[in-house]
């Protein structure tokens, strides 16, 4: 029984080393395509990293211990060029310091400036280096940092995975925390929403409203019916209930800009083809996080509806 086991073992161990290897290899691809992307848009220049010190390329597993440091450094070289990289391969090992009177051993992790110390004995007449980087494999993936040797300042530090996971918590977050600042200080917010409900009566409008109030759960603004009446002009608003999935509720005032003309031309109180002014409930709920709702409206001209809403989307390019 043992030696079936122990000869399971042996024959999985293989696939495990593989399995790494190819989600350590998908992150340095992620890796590199967005370090590319950022020195293609000016987002990180290279005249502020290079000349840089390799300091760790360490592998995370015992199976990835000859092939990680070789694929770690390629990926630099293809990202940076050769010609801008400094390998410290005395970086994460013991050094000894021999001074008049003084022998100095260390063999905790570098800093900022004993890495500057290490470059200067051993840069020749080549210029100093900028920056020091750090590219190791983790479990999930590689982490890279990338830090200014002239201020200690951290330029970039960032994990990297194979789906990119880790990016996109971090964007998610980074978004969560601008919204509960914005809202902290009570900034307003365009939001545009097309509104259509077909059945059994119909609505159609455009909104251009604007979020505003202590907690902005307030939306009032311009209002533009297409349809009920059938061309129309007025004003909106709704309350955004947060604990209720977000649901809007509100409404608008709309005139009719047909009776309204004619009632100018001919000075009769007539209606054309709809009231002078008609109001119209609306209720929105948006479906998860998507920009699309469904909707619910009943105006005072006796018909309801059902449909949809578009939140937050183009119809036309010079539209919000």
């Amino acid at each position: 029984m043992l030696l079936a086991r122990l000869a399971l073992l042996a024959a999985l161990l293989p696939t495990v080393a593989l399995a790494q290897r190819e989600a350590s290899r998908e992150a340095l691809s992620r890796l590199e395509e967005t370090l590319a992307m950022r020195l293609e848009d000016g987002g990180v220049g290279t005249k502020d990293l290079l000349p840089a010190m390799v300091v760790s390329v360490n592998p995370a597993f015992e199976e990835t211990r000859t092939w990680y440091p070789t694929e770690a450094l390629g990926t630099l070289v293809r990202v940076f060029g050769a010609a801008g990289l400094r390998s410290c391969e005395a970086c994460m090992a013991p050094r000894t310091y021999v001074q008049e009177g003084v022998v100095e051993q260390v063999s905790t992790n570098l800093g900022a400036a004993e890495i500057a110390r290490l470059d200067e004995a051993n840069r020749g007449t080549s210029a100093p280096a900028r920056t020091a980087i750090w590219l190791d494999e983790t479990a999930q993936g590689v982490s890279l940092r990338i830090i200014d040797l002239r201020n200690s300042r951290i330029l970039l530090a960032e994990n990297f995975d194979a789906a990119m996971i880790g990016q996109a918590r971090t964007r998610r977050n980074l978004s969560l925390v601008r919204e509960l600042d914005r809202r902290s200080r009570g900034d307003s917010i365009t939001h545009a929403f097309f509104d259509v409900t077909v059945y059994p009566g119909q609505h159609v409008s455009l909104d251009w409203v604007e979020q505003w109030g202590d907690t902005n759960a307030n939306l009032s603004g311009f209002s533009l019916s297409l349809f009920d009446p059938v061309l129309g002009v007025g004003g909106s608003y709704y309350r955004v209930i947060p604990s209720a999935f977000n649901i809007s509720v509100g409404g608008k005032l709309l005139m009719s800009l047909p009776t309204g003309l004619i009632r100018g031309i001919s000075g009769e109180d007539v209606d054309v083809i709809d009231p002078l002014l008609t109001a119209v409930f609306m209720v929105r709920v948006p479906i998860a996080r998507s920009n699309y709702g469904i909707t619910f409206s009943a105006s005072t001209s006796g018909r309801v509806g059902v449909g949809f809403s578009l939140m937050n989307v183009s119809l036309l390019p010079f539209l919000p």
